[in-house]
């Protein structure tokens, strides 16, 4: 078996990570799913939670020279998009409500 390349490792760290962004998606959406108040302080425990072990993930390989600090950014942007999107599902914005 061969060493990895730098280009292996880089691929592979940001391709892991990228599965941990979408376990916190798809973990979230089920918490929406079956939240009964909207406002639920369990729900953005968890969110605050599992983001900010994600982001120590990221400052781990952006530290270890796995993946660049923009694509760490790439990665937190893209999941609070999708979170927001989500979020946006479940509550109302303050103009319809």
């Amino acid at each position: 078996m061969s060493t990895p390349t730098q280009l292996e490792l880089t691929q592979r760290a940001e391709h892991l990570l990228r599965e941990d962004a979408k376990k916190i998606e798809q973990l979230i959406a089920v918490q929406l799913d079956n939240l009964t108040a909207p406002k639920c302080p369990l729900y953005e425990e968890v969110l605050d939670t599992q983001m900010f072990g994600l982001s120590r993930e990221i400052d781990f390989a952006v530290r270890a020279g796995l993946i660049t600090r923009e694509q760490g950014r790439e990665i937190i942007s893209e999941l609070e998009q999708k979170l927001a999107h989500l979020y946006s599902l479940v509550l109302p914005s303050p103009t319809q409500g």
